[in-house]
């Protein structure tokens, strides 16, 4: 997709106007006190006596005409509402008096108020008698500290004599975290906008915006491949221990890139690294770049320069014992000893009467490797045993058999009681018969691990080595990257692996 499509155009400036939008609505919530208001407006100040001052031919007769000071008198309609966004308690009325609000009729006289307020709003009333505050004198009119939910309103209509129509009509009062304001004016039908202008033109820009963005995406094509995807076919193999994250990422590549097929064929990290050492070599002038990808627990040897490494993953290991083993701590001292040969019961670690026997893997393993790398220190004493359960060489301290695959490991030791053996601790996790041992009183926990909690030492950098560099647009390399940085970190998380292009994974896998 090219940077300048119309879906990127579309996309970006509806995100620069939600986010100018964004700013305008704090800094007016800022600005302007909007979570307790009281709104006023006069909606009607009209002449009812014979008012030759006004100039306004409006004779009545009767009342107005008798009443003494009353022929020129005025009525006025004077809505008050709660226009905030919060509720008016009447507690929120911060005056000393008794009353809540104040109204003002300038240069004219109150001669009577009716209270009206619109229907299911009749509990209203309750608070307009003269024990709440309301009264009247000269020109100034006393308001109850009415509540108002959030729209709610009442109407004052006001008798006045004394003075011209348009007079000046003022209402004051304090509201805590608010204020008194006059609104527009508006005929008695009226209803207030529930938005303002500028936030109906927001909201339509936004909204055209976005109905333009989706038409632009339903429109297209919605069957295009995945960005970089390839074709042809490639093998994957190496480690035991990670193919199982392999198998399910190969099959989610094979569906979202139509025409590529994905082999996991897994037989130890050491046999992968030779296997992709030798394809590269056949390839023509011994620089060729085969489809193959080696998965190794942790870096190939050191004399082999042509192969280019990709930091994938940390994967955690763990020892492994019989269930018949209750212990569920070892000590590195320990662990070496048993290693060594040097302890063949297990009573001599505190635990039952039982011979040691040793299931390890094969000398391809990787994960083999890692044991005597970051464990042991040093490699296993000689295999004795064939089967895991005869001694073959009678001179051997313990019985020590190997495997070819962490699946075989796994059974082996659920089978016979005293085994002890090693594995990836997700497959560890899983398997019935068995349990797994700390070390040094640290856990194999992933999460440990990953948030830096735990020095404990199985684990080890999952590479993925290809010959030389493929080409960018090779099954190989998109495989990688969808492996790395695509939806393979959340199968690689998934099988409990750390994904290198986390934050946490590039520390670890540094």
């Amino acid at each position: 997709m090219e940077w300048l499509s119309a879906e990127n155009v579309v996309a970006v400036g509806t995100a620069v106007l939600g986010i100018v939008a964004s700013g305008v609505m704090v800094w007016y919530e800022r600005r302007v006190p909007r979570r307790k208001r009281i709104g006023y407006r006069v909606q009607m100040d009209n002449p009812i006596g014979d008012d030759v001052r006004s100039g306004r031919a409006n004779r009545r007769l009767g009342l107005f005409d008798e009443a003494p000071g009353m022929a020129d008198a005025t009525l006025v309609l004077l809505r008050i509402e709660n226009d905030g966004s919060q509720s008016i308690a009447d507690n929120d009325y911060t005056g000393r008096e008794l009353h809540g609000l104040t109204a003002v009729f300038t240069e004219r006289t109150i001669r009577g108020v009716s209270v009206t307020q619109p229907s299911g709003t009749d509990h209203l009333m309750d608070h307009f008698t003269p024990a709440a505050g309301l009264g009247y004198e000269g020109n100034t009119l006393r308001i109850p500290r009415v509540p108002l939910n959030r729209g709610d309103h009442f109407k004052l209509l006001v008798l006045l004599s004394g003075g011209d129509v348009g007079c000046e009509i003022r209402l004051s009062g304090g509201i805590r975290d608010g204020e008194v304001h006059p609104n527009r004016s508006a005929t008695p039908d009226e209803k207030p906008p529930l938005f303002s202008r500028a936030a109906r033109m927001i909201t339509i820009m936004l909204t055209l915006s976005v109905l333009t963005l989706a038409g632009i995406v339903v429109s297209g094509d919605g069957t295009p491949p995945p960005i970089g995807c390839a074709h042809g076919t490639l093998t994957v193999t190496g480690s035991t221990a990670f193919a199982p994250v392999l198998k399910e990422v190969a099959q989610k590549y094979q569906q979202d890139c139509e025409g590529a097929t994905v082999v996991v064929d897994a037989h130890g990290s050491t046999a992968g690294i030779r296997d992709l050492a030798a394809a590269g070599k056949d390839g023509k002038g011994g620089t060729g770049t085969p489809s193959l990808i080696a998965l190794s627990d942790g870096p190939k040897p050191g004399d082999m320069p042509e192969l280019r490494e990709n930091r994938i993953a940390v994967s955690v290991f763990a020892l492994v014992v019989n269930d018949d083993v209750p212990l569920r701590n070892l000590s590195t001292r320990d662990v070496r000893r048993l290693y060594r040969g040097e302890i063949t019961n297990w009573r001599q670690l505190g635990g039952p009467d039982l011979a040691v026997r040793m299931v390890s893997r094969d000398a391809n393993s990787g994960t083999r490797q890692v044991f005597q790398r970051r464990v042991l220190g040093r490699g296993e004493i000689a295999n004795s045993s064939v089967d895991c359960v005869h001694k073959d060489d009678r001179t051997a301290p313990v019985i020590r058999c190997e495997l070819d695959s962490t699946d075989q490991v796994l059974s082996t030791v659920a089978d016979l009681p005293g085994a002890i053996g090693y594995s990836e601790l997700n497959a560890a996790d899983r398997a019935p018969g068995l349990h797994h041992v700390n070390l040094d009183a640290d856990p194999p926990s992933v999460d440990a691990i990953e948030h830096g909690t735990s020095a404990y030492p199985y684990r080890e950098i999952e590479y993925a080595y290809t010959y030389g560099r493929p080409p960018a647009d090779s099954l190989a390399s998109s495989f990688l990257t969808y492996l790395s940085r695509g939806n393979g970190q959340d199968v690689i998380r998934t099988y409990g692996h750390i994904p290198c292009w986390t934050p946490e994974g590039m520390k670890l896998c540094a």
